[in-house]
C-alpha cells in the first residue's frame, strides 16, 4: 500500500501532540480534551480554559458535557493521571464550540465535509467516486476495488434478508455476523481484527483473497438459508448463521488440508502498526529503509 500514516483526529493537529487511548471494546479512540484546546487556543493554561468552557456547556445543557469520559493518560512528568477525554464525534463538536481564530480552519474543514455529504445525497455517484479514489490512493487495483464494491452489495443483500426476518437492531446484526465468523474462523469479528493488528480499519480490506472468499461463502450461504428456511428473530437466525459459517468452515478445512497451512493469517494491508496499545510507530516501509 502507499506511504500513508494512521488516520485519526490527531492528524488535524500536525504540530501538536494529542494524547489518545484506544478502547478495544467500543472500537473507538478517546482524545485528551486539554491537548486539543491547547492546540486550538492561545491560552497559557488550557486546563483553565477547558474548566470555564465545560462549565458553560453544562449550563447550556450541552450533550457534549455528558459524553466526557475520564481516562488515565501519561502527563508531562511521566505519571499516569486521569484526564477528560472525548471520542472522535465529541472532539469535532468541541472544535465547533471553541471561539478561537485557530479553530476557524477546522470549522471550515468540517463545513466542507458536511457540504460534500449533502452533495452526495443528491448525486450518490460522488460517494462511489470518493470510495474509489480512497482505495486507489492506497494502492488497491481496480479489479480489487470492483470486487470490494460487489462485496458491499452482497453484504447488503444479507442484511436486507435478516431485516425481513425480524432483525432490526445494530447489535443483532453484529451478533449474527459474529456467529458466521466464529464458526468458520474460530474468532468473532473483533477478535479477528485484533489478531490482524487492526483497530477501526476494515477487516475485509485487510484480508487475503482466500479469507475474503471464505467470508463471502459464509455470508452468501447464510443469506440463501435464511431465504429458504425463513427463521424469525435473533435466536432462530443465529442457528442459521452458524449453518452458513459451517459451510465456509468445511471449505476452509479442505483448502488447508491441500495447502498444509492455515489460511487465517495475521497479514494486513497496513503500512503502520500499533505499540503499547495506544501509540503509533513509523510505517513498515520507513522501518525497512533504516
Amino acid at each position: 500500500m502507499g506511504n500513508n500514516k494512521l488516520e485519526t483526529i490527531s492528524n488535524l493537529f500536525e504540530d501538536s501532540e494529542i494524547r489518545s487511548v484506544w478502547d478495544s471494546e467500543k472500537e473507538e479512540y478517546y482524545f485528551s480534551v486539554v491537548d486539543v484546546i491547547g492546540a486550538l487556543t492561545d491560552s497559557n493554561i488550557p486546563r483553565n480554559y477547558w474548566s470555564d468552557l465545560k462549565r458553560k456547556l453544562k449550563q447550556e445543557g450541552s450533550q457534549l458535557h455528558e459524553n466526557i469520559v475520564q481516562l488515565k493518560m501519561k502527563a508531562t512528568d511521566g505519571k499516569m493521571r486521569e484526564t477528560d477525554t472525548l471520542d472522535t464525534k465529541g472532539i469535532l463538536r468541541l472544535i465547533e464550540s471553541i471561539p478561537s481564530p485557530k479553530a476557524e480552519p477546522f470549522k471550515l474543514w468540517l463545513a466542507k465535509m458536511g457540504n460534500d455529504r449533502i452533495d452526495e445525497v443528491f448525486d450518490p455517484e460522488l460517494a462511489i467516486n470518493r470510495a474509489v479514489d480512497y482505495y486507489r490512493s492506497r494502492g488497491y487495483d481496480d479489479n480489487w476495488i470492483k470486487a470490494r464494491m460487489t462485496g458491499v452489495v452482497d453484504r447488503r443483500k444479507l442484511t436486507d434478508v435478516w431485516k425481513e426476518n425480524g432483525i432490526t437492531k445494530n447489535f443483532e446484526y453484529a451478533v449474527l455476523t459474529n456467529e458466521i465468523y466464529q464458526e468458520w474462523s474460530g474468532m468473532k469479528a473483533s477478535q479477528y481484527k485484533e489478531y490482524k493488528g487492526l483497530r477501526k480499519e476494515s477487516l475485509r480490506d485487510n484480508m487475503t483473497d482466500i479469507e475474503v472468499a471464505l467470508t463471502d461463502l459464509g455470508e452468501i450461504t447464510t443469506r440463501e438459508l435464511v431465504k429458504k428456511h425463513k427463521p424469525y428473530g435473533l435466536d432462530e437466525n443465529r442457528k442459521v448463521a452458524k449453518m452458513g459459517g459451517h459451510a465456509a468452515k468445511v471449505a476452509r478445512e479442505d483448502i488447508e488440508k491441500s495447502l498444509g497451512e492455515s489460511v487465517v493469517t495475521k497479514k494486513n494491508a497496513l503500512n503502520y502498526k500499533y505499540i503499547e496499545d495506544e501509540r503509533l510507530i513509523e510505517d513498515k516501509k520507513s522501518k525497512k529503509k533504516k
